[in-house]
């Protein structure tokens, strides 16, 4: 960062006024003190867009230019500037990551061209239930692309998105946001901090938003609650960290628009298809955490355990096909259950050999998931679908819900241990090589309450990373990585085993990057990589007995992504990038032919969000995404079109400590869909949006 020397000259002159109540001689007044010259010398601190550290990618914290993966970091700056409230929002400014339309009741990511709904993990540990995450309560999102199974698990083949939360701090201090928008949007947030003694610190998020959307029928209310306790010895050397989370989400289930000959049916983007009324996503999370951390010098240890409890339901009413005059519509609802435990215990240590410096990570983790699921099909009558005219397309009739033949009702216990090891060896501080490996046994036993017999299976999946850094300057870092990634053959949610999915190997996901970080002025950082992903084991029909499933089937993502975060001038800050990118079959799988295009995934995407300080108290921010064309499904049948958004917000500090902003959303009202859930459960991106909030701090 650039260096700032700031001298002050002080005096200290203090009045010898003498009260009634307290009188004194005049031998006891003090004498007005002058103290010598004080030099203090500073630095200019980052760009408030830019993180330098993180602990996630390694354990221990460190430079981020230092780690030899591609990591993004959103932090609580930017999601404010930006008016976040989604995790969809926070991807549309990360290159090489799309956000699915998850069936209109949950977060689904595409990373470099694998499609997830588990990895994502709050401080680190799992959380990899479906639903819609909050952003109200962090600190930060980080992004960490390519096989990440050393730190984090079986999963994690594209890469996973980790929320950092806030935690209690030793500041006092006070901050509520109220905002409000068109389309009926009515959301509250607070922050409260708290120092209550040297040894003790408490903090307070909660959250409270009841809006409608701009699709017609459709509502969205979900409160939050979010309380943390830090207690820590007079050094701070041990810390323990307790917090507890109370988290609803009720919305309606939005499934979105079909598909005919090829791409979006024409309709307007506020046109619901099926019954807003009936379809809705509700889930209730409940979680607690406690993390103990001790600092030794060159020996650090940390043991943290949460738990969650998730309890959803769905049901939806949607568009399942459509004719050039007429819609088809289905129905199901779906009740889960989850509740998760992990814990993890890391140990880290410096030592040397020689002139040789050496980062150790050995640590150890357990876990327990049970999950039951019980599903019912929709029939309108006796039919499981019923077709609606494409210019009325809602449906009012009557329908009942029931087990079909294949409806689920399961449920499955996974028990996970792994044990994991790492060396990061700094030859000279222009050199760092980086290997570690982690062992996990992956046990699952399944329950189908509609047949006699359970099913078990274990796998023992060892997955290693190697890697490396140069730096012939100390703001530049070359760097090239390799890891390695499982995927069970129980898949994302591990909600079905059947005897063919019992008998497979885990998916193996390969990725190979290399790639440059360049802090400017350490306020700007600029990044680029370079990476292949292979994807292997997958399933596939034996072409010599159909009836036969063999694991044969291959994916290759490969592509370029470049990232720009801070200040490109003191008034100035940008964040943003671009990939271009490539997800093709390249051998068979049972869902697709050689050749086809994983789908969600645009050849080029750009982003880029730029804010101006026009003076202290004022500021203005524009916005432009731009997607090429993506295929909505993996048989590359429906074509969502290519899109350019533009975005925009003005800032404005107000009088008694206020802060207000605006928000413009689809500045120039383009008509787009952004993402989809197979192909007729296309999304449309909403018209021009705006958004006012004012955030009060005392």
């Amino acid at each position: 960062m650039t260096k700032r020397s700031l001298i002050a000259f002080v005096s200290l002159v203090v009045p010898a006024t003498i009260t009634a109540q307290d009188p004194a001689p005049d031998s006891a007044r003090i004498k007005v003190q002058k103290l010598e010259t004080v030099q203090v010398e500073g630095k200019r601190s980052r760009s408030r867009y830019g993180d330098e550290y993180s602990r996630t990618a390694t354990k221990k914290s460190a430079l981020i230019r230092d780690v030899p993966q591609s990591i993004t970091s959103i932090n609580k700056t930017l999601v404010r500037d930006q008016a976040m409230k989604s995790m969809a929002d926070v991807v549309r400014y990360v290159p090489g990551i799309s956000m699915g339309q998850g069936e209109g009741n949950r977060d689904q990511l595409t990373v470099r061209g694998n499609s997830t709904t588990a990895d994502f993990f709050v401080d680190g540990a799992r959380d990899d239930a479906q639903y819609f995450r909050d952003l109200y309560n962090l600190e930060r999102v980080e992004a960490l692309k390519g096989s990440n199974a050393m730190m984090f698990g079986r999963g994690g083949g594209g890469g996973i998105l980790n929320r950092v939360t806030k935690e209690a701090q030793w500041i006092t201090r006070r901050e509520v946001t109220a905002e409000g928008g068109n389309f009926g949007e009515r959301r509250i947030s607070a922050d409260f901090r708290q120092s209550i003694s040297a040894l003790a610190a408490t903090r307070l998020n909660t959250v409270y938003e009841h809006s409608s959307l701009f699709r017609n029928g459709t509502s969205l209310e979900r409160s939050g609650i979010n309380p943390t306790v830090a207690i820590a010895n007079a050094s701070r050397s041990t810390r323990l960290s307790l917090g507890y989370e109370y988290f609803h989400d009720d919305r309606t289930a939005d499934r979105g628009i079909p598909s005919f000959q090829g791409k979006p049916i024409q309709t307007g983007s506020r046109t619901f298809f099926g019954n807003a009324d009936n379809s809705f996503a509700r889930i209730g999370v409940n979680s607690a955490s406690a993390t103990l951390s001790h600092d030794a010098g060159s020996l650090q240890v940390r043991n943290h355990t949460r738990f969650s409890d998730y309890d959803k339901f769905y049901q939806n009413i949607y568009p399942s096909g459509a004719t050039a005059s007429e819609a088809t519509l289905s129905a199901y609802n779906h009740a889960i259950g989850r509740r998760n435990i992990f814990n993890q215990t890391d140990l880290t240590m410096e030592a040397r050999t020689g002139d040789v410096l050496h980062d150790l990570l050995a640590g150890v983790e357990v876990g327990r998931q049970s999950t039951t699921n019980f599903r019912n099909t929709g029939y309108f009558g006796a039919a499981t679908s019923v077709a609606v005219p494409l210019n009325d397309p809602s449906y009012g009739g009557s329908v009942t819900f029931r087990q079909s033949a294949s409806d689920a009702d399961n449920r499955s216990i996974v028990q996970t241990s792994s044990i994991y090891v790492q060396d990061q060896v700094s030859i000279s501080p222009q050199v760092r090589f980086i290997a570690g490996a982690r062992y996990e046994r992956f046990a699952i036993d399944f329950t189908d309450n509609r047949v006699t017999g359970d099913r078990h299976r274990v796998d023992e999946m060892i997955s290693p990373r190697a890697g490396f850094v140069i730096k012939p300057v100390m703001s530049v870092s070359f760097y090239g990585n390799y890891s390695v990634s499982f995927l069970p053959g129980s898949g994302d949610q591990f909600t079905t085993v059947t005897d063919i999915t019992r008998a497979l190997e885990p998916e193996r996901f390969r990725n190979y990057e290399a790639g440059v970080k360049w802090d400017i002025a350490e306020r700007l950082g600029l990044t680029a990589a370079a990476y292949r992903l292979d994807r292997t084991n997958t399933r596939s029909v034996n072409p010599a007995d159909p009836s036969r499933i063999i694991q044969t089937g291959a994916q290759r993502s490969e592509g370029v992504e470049l990232g720009a975060t801070g200040s490109v001038t003191s008034a100035w800050e940008i964040a943003g990038g671009m990939a271009r990118q490539s997800a093709v079959i390249t051998q068979a799988t049972a869902a697709s032919a050689a050749g086809a295009r994983a789908p969600l995934v645009p050849r080029s995407s750009y982003s880029l969000w730029n804010k101006v300080s026009v003076t202290q108290r004022l500021g203005a921010a524009l916005g432009i995404i731009r997607q090429s064309k993506v295929f909505a499904a993996i048989d590359n049948k429906v074509t969502l079109p290519s899109f350019t958004r533009f975005d925009g917000a003005l800032f404005a500090g107000l009088p008694f400590g206020l802060r207000g902003q605006l928000n413009v959303e689809n500045i120039l009202n383009v008509k787009y869909f952004p993402t989809s859930n197979g192909n007729n459960n296309i999304a449309p991106g909403s018209p021009r949006e705006a958004r006012f909030s004012l955030t009060a701090e005392f």
